[in-house]
């Protein structure tokens, strides 16, 4: 079944350009206008990823991400202009998994949407034990749930396949690198950007303190680490 794809953007010459795009790969394309119409369009539908510009009328592309985020995890990726480094940051920020900066090519597009798609898929945990705990925090492998205590916690695809990384490297230091390629692909190796900003968003859900951390641990100049529980 085609994956269904929802773009965002005021410019209707952009959006044409996008859907035929899409739709020469075998997508379902549905568009909006605005940020408050592609919530709308969101809600009524199922959509499996969102191509969400920035600058639009009425509600923009951060009010229409933090809404959707309200309610679902399903991928957003946001559309820059360049060089709009805090665009990219707040975006991110606000639970998006990936961004493209303007211009880009029909081939980096369809790049970074099957990026995106193939983290949206539960990742398979053959051989694994279905639970795994750190202190407070609990994963449900088999129906990829998460909890801090008591209090269900909601991830995105990608912060949940980042946190993975961590669960399944106990005590191990990982590097930026090794992260990146894990979890986003090999083509995001030197993007510390957007690991930094999904790190920050996994320890404001996870951590008791983000600012005193105890599941996911910098190493200065090292890199990332899950420490080992003290008996």
């Amino acid at each position: 079944m085609a994956k269904r794809i929802l773009i965002v953007d005021d410019e209707p010459r952009y959006l044409r350009l996008l859907e035929a795009n899409l739709r020469t790969e075998g997508y379902e394309v549905v568009t909006a206008q605005d940020g408050s119409q592609a919530v709308d369009v969101f809600s009524n539908q199922p959509i499996d990823l969102v191509l969400m510009d920035v600058m639009m009328p009425k509600l923009d592309g951060f009010g229409a991400t933090q809404r959707i985020r309200e309610f679902s995890n399903t991928p957003i990726i946001i559309l820059t202009a360049k060089g709009d480094e805090q665009d990219r940051v707040r975006g991110l920020d606000l639970g998006a998994d990936d961004y493209l900066v303007k211009p880009f090519s029909a081939t980096e597009l369809l790049a970074r949407v099957r990026a995106v798609l193939r983290r949206a898929q539960p990742p398979s945990e053959a051989g694994q034990s279905r639970f795994f705990t750190h202190d407070n925090l609990k994963i449900d492998f088999a129906r990829a749930e998460v909890w801090r205590g008591e209090t269900p916690v909601s991830l995105s695809a990608t912060e949940y396949r980042l946190l993975l990384q961590f669960a399944h490297h106990v005590g191990k230091i990982m590097t930026s690198e090794d992260l990146l390629t894990s979890v986003w692909g090999p083509e995001y190796r030197t993007d510390k950007e957007i690991l930094w900003v999904s790190i920050a968003r996994l320890r404001q859900k996870l951590e008791d303190d983000a600012h005193a951390p105890k599941h996911i641990v910098t190493r200065s100049g090292l890199g990332y680490l899950m420490p080992p529980i003290e008996e």
